[in-house]
Protein backbone atom coordinates (compact mmCIF):
# COMPACT_ATOMS: atom_id res chain seq x y z
CA UNK A 1 0.00 0.00 0.00
CA UNK A 2 1.24 3.46 -0.88
CA UNK A 3 1.21 6.10 1.83
CA UNK A 4 3.23 9.06 0.60
CA UNK A 5 1.58 11.71 -1.58
CA UNK A 6 3.07 12.68 -4.93
CA UNK A 7 2.46 16.38 -5.56
CA UNK A 8 3.03 17.77 -9.07
CA UNK A 9 2.99 21.27 -10.57
CA UNK A 10 0.04 22.51 -12.63
CA UNK A 11 1.06 25.67 -14.44
CA UNK A 12 -2.10 25.57 -16.55
CA UNK A 13 -5.12 23.33 -17.09
CA UNK A 14 -3.37 21.15 -19.67
CA UNK A 15 -0.40 20.53 -17.38
CA UNK A 16 -2.81 19.76 -14.54
CA UNK A 17 -4.46 17.08 -16.66
CA UNK A 18 -1.07 15.69 -17.65
CA UNK A 19 0.14 15.54 -14.04
CA UNK A 20 -2.95 13.61 -12.99
CA UNK A 21 -2.75 11.30 -16.02
CA UNK A 22 0.88 10.46 -15.26
CA UNK A 23 0.26 9.54 -11.63
CA UNK A 24 0.09 12.58 -9.34
CA UNK A 25 -2.02 12.23 -6.19
CA UNK A 26 -2.32 16.00 -5.99
CA UNK A 27 -1.38 19.12 -7.91
CA UNK A 28 -0.65 22.69 -6.88
CA UNK A 29 -1.69 25.72 -8.88
CA UNK A 30 -2.56 29.37 -8.48
CA UNK A 31 -4.46 32.23 -10.03
CA UNK A 32 -3.55 35.94 -9.94
CA UNK A 33 -0.56 37.76 -8.50
CA UNK A 34 -0.97 36.25 -5.03
CA UNK A 35 0.81 33.15 -6.30
CA UNK A 36 4.61 33.11 -6.43
CA UNK A 37 4.49 32.18 -10.09
CA UNK A 38 2.77 35.04 -11.89
CA UNK A 39 3.65 33.53 -15.27
CA UNK A 40 1.78 30.34 -14.45
CA UNK A 41 -0.89 32.13 -12.44
CA UNK A 42 -1.94 34.03 -15.55
CA UNK A 43 -2.69 30.71 -17.20
CA UNK A 44 -5.71 30.33 -14.92
CA UNK A 45 -8.71 32.62 -14.70
CA UNK A 46 -11.05 32.29 -11.74
CA UNK A 47 -13.46 30.44 -14.01
CA UNK A 48 -10.92 27.96 -15.37
CA UNK A 49 -9.43 27.49 -11.89
CA UNK A 50 -12.81 26.48 -10.52
CA UNK A 51 -13.21 24.10 -13.46
CA UNK A 52 -9.74 22.67 -12.74
CA UNK A 53 -10.64 22.00 -9.10
CA UNK A 54 -13.82 20.20 -10.16
CA UNK A 55 -11.86 18.18 -12.73
CA UNK A 56 -9.28 17.20 -10.12
CA UNK A 57 -11.91 16.14 -7.60
CA UNK A 58 -13.72 14.10 -10.24
CA UNK A 59 -10.47 12.17 -10.66
CA UNK A 60 -10.38 11.53 -6.92
CA UNK A 61 -7.28 13.73 -6.56
CA UNK A 62 -6.45 16.92 -4.64
CA UNK A 63 -5.61 20.49 -5.65
CA UNK A 64 -3.62 22.81 -3.41
CA UNK A 65 -4.16 26.50 -4.21
CA UNK A 66 -1.09 28.74 -3.95
CA UNK A 67 -1.54 32.04 -2.13
CA UNK A 68 2.12 32.22 -1.15
CA UNK A 69 3.10 35.74 -2.12
CA UNK A 70 4.02 38.46 0.36
CA UNK A 71 1.37 41.21 0.06
CA UNK A 72 1.86 44.93 0.61
CA UNK A 73 -0.68 46.93 2.63
CA UNK A 74 -2.43 48.24 -0.47
CA UNK A 75 -3.08 44.68 -1.66
CA UNK A 76 -4.78 43.37 1.49
CA UNK A 77 -8.38 44.30 0.54
CA UNK A 78 -7.89 42.57 -2.82
CA UNK A 79 -6.30 39.60 -1.07
CA UNK A 80 -9.34 39.23 1.18
CA UNK A 81 -11.63 39.07 -1.86
CA UNK A 82 -9.25 36.62 -3.52
CA UNK A 83 -9.31 34.23 -0.55
CA UNK A 84 -13.10 34.44 -0.37
CA UNK A 85 -13.49 33.65 -4.05
CA UNK A 86 -10.99 30.78 -4.18
CA UNK A 87 -12.20 29.23 -0.91
CA UNK A 88 -15.71 29.01 -2.37
CA UNK A 89 -14.26 26.65 -5.00
CA UNK A 90 -13.23 24.24 -2.20
CA UNK A 91 -9.58 23.56 -2.98
CA UNK A 92 -8.01 20.94 -0.71
CA UNK A 93 -5.50 23.35 0.83
CA UNK A 94 -4.07 26.86 0.69
CA UNK A 95 -0.28 27.13 0.35
CA UNK A 96 0.60 30.27 2.36
CA UNK A 97 3.94 31.87 3.29
CA UNK A 98 3.18 34.92 5.45
CA UNK A 99 1.89 34.64 9.06
CA UNK A 100 -0.59 37.43 8.49
CA UNK A 101 -2.06 35.65 5.47
CA UNK A 102 -2.39 32.48 7.55
CA UNK A 103 -4.46 34.40 10.09
CA UNK A 104 -6.52 36.03 7.34
CA UNK A 105 -7.16 32.71 5.59
CA UNK A 106 -8.32 31.10 8.83
CA UNK A 107 -10.69 34.00 9.43
CA UNK A 108 -12.19 34.00 5.94
CA UNK A 109 -12.02 30.29 5.11
CA UNK A 110 -11.64 28.21 8.29
CA UNK A 111 -12.66 25.06 6.38
CA UNK A 112 -9.59 25.16 4.06
CA UNK A 113 -6.42 23.50 5.50
CA UNK A 114 -3.26 25.62 5.50
CA UNK A 115 0.04 24.33 4.13
CA UNK A 116 3.03 26.51 4.99
CA UNK A 117 5.18 27.47 1.99
CA UNK A 118 8.88 26.63 1.79
CA UNK A 119 9.35 30.42 1.70
CA UNK A 120 8.71 30.47 5.44
CA UNK A 121 12.06 28.67 5.87
CA UNK A 122 11.10 26.18 8.60
CA UNK A 123 14.27 24.40 9.74
CA UNK A 124 13.49 23.28 13.28
CA UNK A 125 10.70 22.08 15.57
CA UNK A 126 10.50 25.38 17.45
CA UNK A 127 9.42 27.27 14.32
CA UNK A 128 7.27 24.36 13.20
CA UNK A 129 5.47 24.42 16.56
CA UNK A 130 4.71 28.12 16.23
CA UNK A 131 3.06 27.58 12.86
CA UNK A 132 1.29 24.47 14.11
CA UNK A 133 -0.15 26.53 16.98
CA UNK A 134 -1.39 28.97 14.32
CA UNK A 135 -3.38 26.15 12.75
CA UNK A 136 -1.04 25.06 9.97
CA UNK A 137 -1.69 21.45 8.96
CA UNK A 138 1.41 20.87 6.84
CA UNK A 139 4.92 22.32 6.64
CA UNK A 140 6.62 22.47 3.24
CA UNK A 141 10.15 22.30 4.56
CA UNK A 142 12.92 24.72 3.70
CA UNK A 143 15.08 23.23 0.95
CA UNK A 144 18.13 23.67 3.19
CA UNK A 145 16.79 21.40 5.93
CA UNK A 146 18.16 17.89 6.45
CA UNK A 147 16.18 14.68 6.65
CA UNK A 148 17.51 14.16 10.18
CA UNK A 149 16.10 17.53 11.23
CA UNK A 150 12.75 16.63 9.71
CA UNK A 151 12.79 13.45 11.78
CA UNK A 152 13.22 15.63 14.86
CA UNK A 153 10.32 17.87 13.83
CA UNK A 154 8.08 14.85 13.35
CA UNK A 155 9.17 13.43 16.69
CA UNK A 156 8.12 16.62 18.50
CA UNK A 157 5.02 17.23 16.36
CA UNK A 158 3.78 13.85 15.10
CA UNK A 159 0.43 15.32 13.99
CA UNK A 160 2.11 17.82 11.64
CA UNK A 161 2.39 16.78 7.98
CA UNK A 162 5.77 17.29 6.27
CA UNK A 163 6.27 17.96 2.57
CA UNK A 164 9.64 18.11 0.80
CA UNK A 165 10.80 19.17 -2.65
CA UNK A 166 12.42 16.27 -4.47
CA UNK A 167 12.86 17.67 -7.97
CA UNK A 168 13.12 20.88 -9.98
CA UNK A 169 14.87 24.22 -10.22
CA UNK A 170 16.88 25.43 -7.26
CA UNK A 171 17.18 29.06 -6.18
CA UNK A 172 20.59 30.57 -5.52
CA UNK A 173 19.16 32.40 -2.52
CA UNK A 174 18.13 30.89 0.79
CA UNK A 175 14.83 29.06 0.23
CA UNK A 176 13.97 31.43 -2.57
CA UNK A 177 14.13 34.60 -0.45
CA UNK A 178 15.86 36.58 -3.19
CA UNK A 179 16.17 40.30 -4.00
CA UNK A 180 18.54 40.16 -6.99
CA UNK A 181 15.74 40.45 -9.51
CA UNK A 182 14.22 43.35 -7.57
CA UNK A 183 17.52 45.26 -7.52
CA UNK A 184 18.39 44.72 -11.17
CA UNK A 185 15.03 44.94 -12.93
CA UNK A 186 12.41 45.91 -10.38
CA UNK A 187 10.76 42.52 -10.63
CA UNK A 188 10.01 41.35 -7.08
CA UNK A 189 10.80 37.65 -6.68
CA UNK A 190 8.72 37.16 -3.57
CA UNK A 191 5.67 38.62 -5.24
CA UNK A 192 5.85 36.23 -8.16
CA UNK A 193 7.77 38.04 -10.91
CA UNK A 194 11.32 36.69 -10.62
CA UNK A 195 13.37 37.40 -13.76
CA UNK A 196 15.81 34.54 -13.02
CA UNK A 197 18.76 36.94 -12.80
CA UNK A 198 20.80 34.21 -11.11
CA UNK A 199 20.85 32.38 -14.45
CA UNK A 200 22.54 35.26 -16.29
CA UNK A 201 26.24 35.35 -17.21
CA UNK A 202 28.21 37.94 -15.26
CA UNK A 203 31.59 39.54 -15.91
CA UNK A 204 33.74 39.82 -12.79
CA UNK A 205 35.96 42.79 -11.95
CA UNK A 206 38.55 43.39 -9.24
CA UNK A 207 38.77 46.91 -7.80
CA UNK A 208 41.55 48.38 -5.62
CA UNK A 209 40.02 50.99 -3.30
CA UNK A 210 43.31 52.83 -2.67
CA UNK A 211 44.57 53.20 -6.24
CA UNK A 212 41.26 53.08 -8.04
CA UNK A 213 42.59 50.31 -10.26
CA UNK A 214 39.88 48.26 -11.95
CA UNK A 215 40.56 45.19 -14.03
CA UNK A 216 38.47 42.44 -15.47
CA UNK A 217 38.86 38.91 -14.16
CA UNK A 218 39.20 36.85 -17.32
CA UNK A 219 37.46 33.48 -17.21
CA UNK A 220 35.61 32.96 -20.49
CA UNK A 221 34.22 34.99 -23.35
CA UNK A 222 30.68 34.20 -22.23
CA UNK A 223 31.15 35.46 -18.68
CA UNK A 224 30.66 33.49 -15.51
CA UNK A 225 27.39 31.92 -14.41
CA UNK A 226 28.44 32.43 -10.82
CA UNK A 227 24.96 32.16 -9.29
CA UNK A 228 23.46 29.47 -11.52
CA UNK A 229 22.28 26.52 -9.42
CA UNK A 230 21.93 23.01 -10.79
CA UNK A 231 18.50 21.43 -10.67
CA UNK A 232 17.41 19.27 -7.75
CA UNK A 233 17.01 15.53 -8.36
CA UNK A 234 16.39 13.28 -5.36
CA UNK A 235 15.01 10.31 -7.29
CA UNK A 236 17.91 8.11 -6.22
CA UNK A 237 17.13 8.95 -2.57
CA UNK A 238 13.39 8.24 -2.56
CA UNK A 239 13.97 5.00 -0.67
CA UNK A 240 16.03 6.79 1.98
CA UNK A 241 13.39 9.51 2.28
CA UNK A 242 10.51 7.06 2.63
CA UNK A 243 12.49 4.79 4.98
CA UNK A 244 12.58 7.71 7.43
CA UNK A 245 8.82 7.35 7.84
CA UNK A 246 8.33 11.08 8.47
CA UNK A 247 7.58 12.49 5.02
CA UNK A 248 3.94 12.82 3.94
CA UNK A 249 4.40 14.37 0.50
CA UNK A 250 7.04 14.44 -2.25
CA UNK A 251 6.83 17.64 -4.26
CA UNK A 252 8.01 18.36 -7.81
CA UNK A 253 8.82 21.97 -8.73
CA UNK A 254 7.95 23.31 -12.15
CA UNK A 255 4.76 25.26 -12.85
CA UNK A 256 6.55 27.11 -15.67
CA UNK A 257 8.15 23.97 -17.13
CA UNK A 258 6.98 22.11 -20.24
CA UNK A 259 4.12 19.58 -20.41
CA UNK A 260 6.75 16.90 -21.15
CA UNK A 261 8.65 17.79 -17.98
CA UNK A 262 5.48 17.55 -15.91
CA UNK A 263 4.57 14.18 -17.41
CA UNK A 264 7.99 12.54 -17.18
CA UNK A 265 8.89 13.75 -13.69
CA UNK A 266 5.49 12.71 -12.37
CA UNK A 267 5.63 9.31 -14.04
CA UNK A 268 9.18 8.66 -12.83
CA UNK A 269 8.56 9.58 -9.19
CA UNK A 270 5.30 7.63 -9.25
CA UNK A 271 7.28 4.61 -10.46
CA UNK A 272 9.88 5.15 -7.72
CA UNK A 273 7.13 5.22 -5.08
CA UNK A 274 5.42 2.10 -6.47
CA UNK A 275 8.76 0.29 -6.66
CA UNK A 276 9.63 1.30 -3.11
CA UNK A 277 6.51 -0.25 -1.63
CA UNK A 278 7.04 -3.34 -3.80
CA UNK A 279 10.68 -3.66 -2.63
CA UNK A 280 11.88 -3.18 -6.22
CA UNK A 281 13.56 0.22 -5.96
CA UNK A 282 15.95 0.90 -8.86
CA UNK A 283 17.69 4.30 -8.63
CA UNK A 284 19.49 3.96 -11.99
CA UNK A 285 16.18 3.55 -13.83
CA UNK A 286 14.76 6.79 -12.45
CA UNK A 287 17.96 8.74 -13.02
CA UNK A 288 18.11 7.67 -16.67
CA UNK A 289 14.51 8.67 -17.34
CA UNK A 290 14.84 12.08 -15.66
CA UNK A 291 17.96 12.78 -17.74
CA UNK A 292 15.60 12.92 -20.74
CA UNK A 293 14.09 16.17 -19.44
CA UNK A 294 15.79 19.49 -20.04
CA UNK A 295 17.96 20.37 -17.05
CA UNK A 296 20.92 22.50 -15.96
CA UNK A 297 22.70 19.50 -14.54
CA UNK A 298 21.48 17.70 -11.43
CA UNK A 299 22.35 17.85 -7.75
CA UNK A 300 20.87 15.99 -4.79
CA UNK A 301 20.70 19.25 -2.86
CA UNK A 302 20.78 19.42 0.91
CA UNK A 303 18.14 17.02 2.23
CA UNK A 304 20.55 14.08 2.47
CA UNK A 305 23.80 16.07 2.60
CA UNK A 306 24.84 19.06 4.65
CA UNK A 307 25.47 22.23 2.57
CA UNK A 308 29.16 22.50 3.43
CA UNK A 309 29.71 18.95 2.21
CA UNK A 310 28.55 19.91 -1.26
CA UNK A 311 30.75 21.39 -3.97
CA UNK A 312 28.80 20.42 -7.08
CA UNK A 313 25.52 22.33 -6.70
CA UNK A 314 26.39 25.12 -9.18
CA UNK A 315 26.64 25.05 -12.97
CA UNK A 316 29.20 27.76 -13.64
CA UNK A 317 29.56 27.05 -17.36
CA UNK A 318 26.09 27.85 -18.72
CA UNK A 319 22.42 28.07 -17.85
CA UNK A 320 21.17 26.23 -20.93
CA UNK A 321 18.80 23.39 -20.12
CA UNK A 322 19.61 20.21 -22.01
CA UNK A 323 18.29 16.65 -21.94
CA UNK A 324 19.08 13.35 -23.60
CA UNK A 325 15.84 13.39 -25.61
CA UNK A 326 13.98 15.78 -27.89
CA UNK A 327 10.19 15.89 -27.72
CA UNK A 328 8.94 15.51 -31.28
CA UNK A 329 5.17 15.58 -30.76
CA UNK A 330 2.49 15.63 -28.09
CA UNK A 331 -0.62 13.45 -28.36
CA UNK A 332 -4.05 15.05 -28.00
CA UNK A 333 -6.22 14.57 -24.93
CA UNK A 334 -8.43 12.06 -26.76
CA UNK A 335 -5.38 10.12 -27.98
CA UNK A 336 -6.30 10.14 -31.68
CA UNK A 337 -3.76 12.63 -33.07
CA UNK A 338 -0.61 14.56 -32.25
CA UNK A 339 0.82 18.05 -32.68
CA UNK A 340 4.41 18.48 -33.79
CA UNK A 341 6.82 20.05 -31.28
CA UNK A 342 10.04 19.73 -33.32
CA UNK A 343 10.32 17.88 -36.65
CA UNK A 344 8.12 14.94 -37.55
CA UNK A 345 9.24 12.81 -40.51
CA UNK A 346 8.05 9.79 -42.45
CA UNK A 347 9.61 6.36 -41.83
CA UNK A 348 11.49 7.48 -38.70
CA UNK A 349 11.05 5.41 -35.55
CA UNK A 350 10.12 7.48 -32.50
CA UNK A 351 9.70 6.35 -28.92
CA UNK A 352 6.12 6.60 -27.66
CA UNK A 353 5.91 7.53 -23.97
CA UNK A 354 2.46 6.95 -22.47
CA UNK A 355 1.03 7.81 -19.05
CA UNK A 356 0.53 4.12 -18.23
CA UNK A 357 1.05 0.72 -19.76
CA UNK A 358 -1.58 0.01 -22.38
CA UNK A 359 -2.48 -3.44 -23.64
CA UNK A 360 -3.20 -4.14 -27.31
CA UNK A 361 -1.60 -0.98 -28.69
CA UNK A 362 0.38 -2.69 -31.47
CA UNK A 363 -0.83 -2.02 -35.00
CA UNK A 364 0.47 -1.90 -38.57
CA UNK A 365 -1.70 -0.14 -41.16
CA UNK A 366 -1.53 2.39 -43.99
CA UNK A 367 -0.97 5.30 -41.54
CA UNK A 368 1.93 3.69 -39.73
CA UNK A 369 3.11 1.27 -37.09
CA UNK A 370 2.97 1.14 -33.30
CA UNK A 371 4.97 -1.67 -31.76
CA UNK A 372 6.91 -2.71 -28.67
CA UNK A 373 10.68 -3.14 -28.86
CA UNK A 374 13.13 -3.79 -26.03
CA UNK A 375 10.51 -2.88 -23.45
CA UNK A 376 9.68 0.45 -25.13
CA UNK A 377 6.78 1.46 -27.32
CA UNK A 378 7.70 2.82 -30.75
CA UNK A 379 5.79 4.61 -33.51
CA UNK A 380 6.58 5.08 -37.21
CA UNK A 381 4.54 7.06 -39.72
CA UNK A 382 3.95 5.87 -43.28
CA UNK A 383 1.67 8.87 -43.82
CA UNK A 384 1.63 12.26 -42.11
CA UNK A 385 -2.05 12.91 -42.58
CA UNK A 386 -4.59 15.28 -41.00
CA UNK A 387 -8.13 14.27 -40.08
CA UNK A 388 -9.44 15.85 -43.29
CA UNK A 389 -7.02 13.85 -45.44
CA UNK A 390 -4.33 16.46 -46.14
CA UNK A 391 -0.87 14.88 -46.30
CA UNK A 392 2.65 16.19 -45.60
CA UNK A 393 6.12 14.87 -46.28
CA UNK A 394 7.44 16.53 -43.11
CA UNK A 395 5.96 18.54 -40.24
CA UNK A 396 7.77 21.26 -38.28
CA UNK A 397 7.19 22.88 -34.89
CA UNK A 398 4.53 25.54 -35.02
CA UNK A 399 2.40 23.69 -37.55
CA UNK A 400 -1.15 23.69 -36.18
CA UNK A 401 -2.34 20.64 -38.11
CA UNK A 402 -3.14 17.63 -35.92
CA UNK A 403 -1.62 14.47 -37.41
CA UNK A 404 -3.65 11.28 -37.20
CA UNK A 405 -2.03 8.37 -35.36
CA UNK A 406 -2.11 4.78 -36.69
CA UNK A 407 -4.54 4.10 -33.84
CA UNK A 408 -5.65 5.96 -30.70
CA UNK A 409 -3.31 5.73 -27.71
CA UNK A 410 -3.42 7.14 -24.19
CA UNK A 411 -4.12 10.87 -24.16
CA UNK A 412 -1.20 13.21 -23.47
CA UNK A 413 1.39 10.67 -24.63
CA UNK A 414 4.64 12.01 -26.11
CA UNK A 415 6.74 11.10 -29.13
CA UNK A 416 10.44 11.56 -28.46
CA UNK A 417 13.81 10.89 -30.04
CA UNK A 418 17.12 10.34 -28.23
CA UNK A 419 19.59 13.00 -29.32
CA UNK A 420 22.52 12.25 -27.03
CA UNK A 421 23.80 9.94 -24.34
CA UNK A 422 24.04 10.98 -20.71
Amino acid sequence: MEHVELLSPAGNFEKLKIALAYGADAVYAGVSHFSLRIRSGKEFTYESFEEAIKYTHEKGKHLHATINGFPFNAQIPLLEKHIERVSAMNPDAFIVAAPGVIKLAHKIAPHIPIHLSTQANVLNYLDAEVYSDMGVKRIIAAREVSLKDLEQIKKHLPHLELEVFVHGSMCFAYSGRCLISSVQSGRVSNRGSCANDCRFPYTLYAHNEESGTLFRVEESEEGTHIMNAKDLNLSAHVKEILDSGVIDSLKIEGRTKSPYYVGITTKTYRQAIVDYYANQFDADKYTKELDSTKNRGFSDGYLVNRPFEKNDTQNLAHSISEGTHQVVAQVSEDGSSCLCKDVLKLHVTYELVMPASVEGVSIDNEIGMIFEENGMWKILFKKLQTSNGKQFDEIHSGNIHAIVLPRPVAGFSFLRLQIKDK
